[in-house]
């Protein structure tokens, strides 16, 4: 194997563009592994360094300067991605001078040029996007910011400002928004109605709000703080704002709040502000102990398929009857149970969306008292994501760790290939839980990438005289353009087990882990 580095001087793309060719040209060369496009920031040439990837002329590059890292077996087949890689980014950039001749290059430009634009969302390298965070608050526009490694005191600050301006300050780290009934970053295609959401939580919100509108429910606005606005450092800022907001929002009628658990401080400055107020609220502070504290001014909900049932029941709209697992889907699962060897005894969980590889967690550690991963409750339980699992396992492959340079899993799910058969090649695996994300932003036909992924599984289990249960979900609404009826079938064509929501695929893969307890095989 042979690296080597081309530099493009003075070439700026956007990290989502970049993200994209890197898992293009990954998989050309066979592993996302093996490549890295970036600019040449001294943070992403440390990523660089640390994949073995960066080479002295990497080193010598300048932060806007765009750097191939590239891999390979040959000089030639270096050169080869390397023109296919130039090509892609030529082909993009004719493409973006033909659809706009009005590209502007700085917030004052944009600004100047769309003066009736109030929302912006911003996606920079976290050390640049702080600054124009605040030019746009500072010209009164709301901001969803989506970048991340944007330090605490720079979002207390920019907070502070947005609430001094009666702004919006979603984010940093906030990839999921529907105001008015337009989506924002990762969203989806729901059904509008009565029903408010403020979530410190990307794919616990959109989880959520499909579910109401999979329910016959409607959203009247759906608002992303990000995950650390509601730690002490932060204090609820942006959570008590959206509050307020949707307290006062003639089109909501009910109020939804999803987090992991706050800090203290927070949970009381919340249930202080909803102590007294008309409309009714369900909390769904995922983890967090004491929930059922009956002088707390909501109804708590423990999982988030139950919160958004608890919603449209107090809205008044929809299906707000408990769903049960299935009855034919129950006996599909135990029948493959009986195909299971002695010692296959343990549910590895593989999630694009981090929240709701974090509800999985919490249910199977409800279960089993110890569950591993890269997110864990206790250190105890914390694990190296890129590590063996052991014993069960659930993994957020959207963490760091697992996207050093390449996009999101729910751009790109055939991320998770390499590590599913990892997962299937261990004898103790019994379960495979995974999720599948519809809507704007995510993969155009994500059922289709896990399929195949499953089938290269099951072809080596079918060698090896070996089986695995495969459950998934989906977390996407009706009406997203990826069709959802036909991502539920191309799973279940692959022999896939399909539940409605996250929470019903791990209770399923616990039921078949009691049953597994009853034979003696855990």
């Amino acid at each position: 194997m042979i690296v080597k580095n081309v530099i493009k001087t003075n070439q700026y793309y956007d990290s989502a563009t970049l993200m994209l060719l890197t898992s293009k040209i990954g998989r050309h060369l066979g592993s996302a592994k093996h490549v890295a496009v970036m600019m040449a920031t001294d943070m992403n040439k440390d990523l660089m360094e640390a994949s073995g990837l960066l080479t002295d002329e990497g080193r010598e590059a300048g932060a806007n300067d765009l750097v191939f890292a590239i891999r390979g077996e040959s000089e030639e087949e270096i050169n080869k991605v390397l023109l296919m890689a130039e090509e892609e980014l030529n082909t993009k950039a004719a493409h973006m001078k033909k659809e706009s001749q009005d590209v502007v290059k700085t917030v004052e430009e944009a600004v100047s040029q769309y003066p009736n634009a109030s929302m912006a969302v911003v996606s920079l390298p976290g050390q640049f996007a702080a600054r124009e965070v605040k030019k746009l608050l500072m010209a009164d526009r709301h901001v969803l910011l989506f970048s991340d490694n944007v330090s605490l005191e720079e979002e207390r600050k920019l907070k502070d400002l947005a609430l001094e301006r009666g702004l919006l300050m979603m984010g940093p780290d906030c990839g999921t928004a529907v105001i008015n009934g337009v989506g924002l970053g990762f969203s989806n295609q729901v059904k509008r109605g009565n029903i408010g959401l403020a979530a410190a939580s990307g794919t616990g919100l959109q989880e959520v709000m499909c579910q109401i509108s999979n329910r016959g429910g409607g959203i009247s606005q759906a608002f992303g703080t990000g995950g650390r606005d509601v730690k002490e450092a932060i204090g609820g800022r942006m959570m008590l704002s959206c509050l307020e907001l949707l307290e006062n929002d003639h089109s909501t009628d009910v109020i939804v709040i999803v987090s992991k658990p706050p800090s203290p401080s927070v949970l009381e400055k919340i249930a202080a502000y909803l102590r007294g107020k008309k409309k009714p609220v369900v909390a769904c502070f995922m983890g967090n102990e004491g929930n059922d504290d009956p002088s707390l001014p909501w109804k708590t909900a423990a999982a988030l398929d139950e919160t958004a049932r608890l919603a449209v029941e107090l809205a008044g709209t929809g299906d707000s009857r408990r769903h049960e697992i299935p009855a034919e889907m129950v006996s599909e699962a135990m029948a493959q149970r009986t195909l299971l060897q002695p010692g296959q005894k343990y549910i590895r969980g593989l999630y694009c969306g981090g929240t709701l590889a974090y509800e999985t967690m919490l249910l199977i550690r409800s279960h089993t008292k110890k569950v591993y991963s890269n997110i864990a409750v206790t250190d105890e339980e914390r694990i190296d994501g890129l590590q063996a699992s052991k014993e069960h396992t659930v993994l957020d492959l959207g963490d760091d760790e697992f996207t050093v340079g390449k996009p999101h899993p729910m751009i790109e799910p055939s991320l998770r290939e390499e590590r599913l058969l990892q997962e299937a090649a261990d004898p103790e695996t019994a379960v495979i839980l995974a999720d599948v994300e519809t809507g704007y932003g995510s993969h155009e036909n994500p059922a289709r990438v896990l399929a195949e992924e499953v089938a290269k599984a099951q072809e080596i289990l079918k060698e090896q005289n070996r089986h695995i249960i495969f459950v998934a979900s989906i977390c996407g609404s009706y009406e997203d353009f990826q069709d959802y009826e036909e991502q539920k079938r191309i799973l279940k064509q692959q022999g896939i087990l399909v539940m409605e929501s996250n929470a019903q695929a791990a209770e399923l893969a616990l039921a078949i882990m009691e049953e597994l307890e009853k034979e003696g095989n855990v």
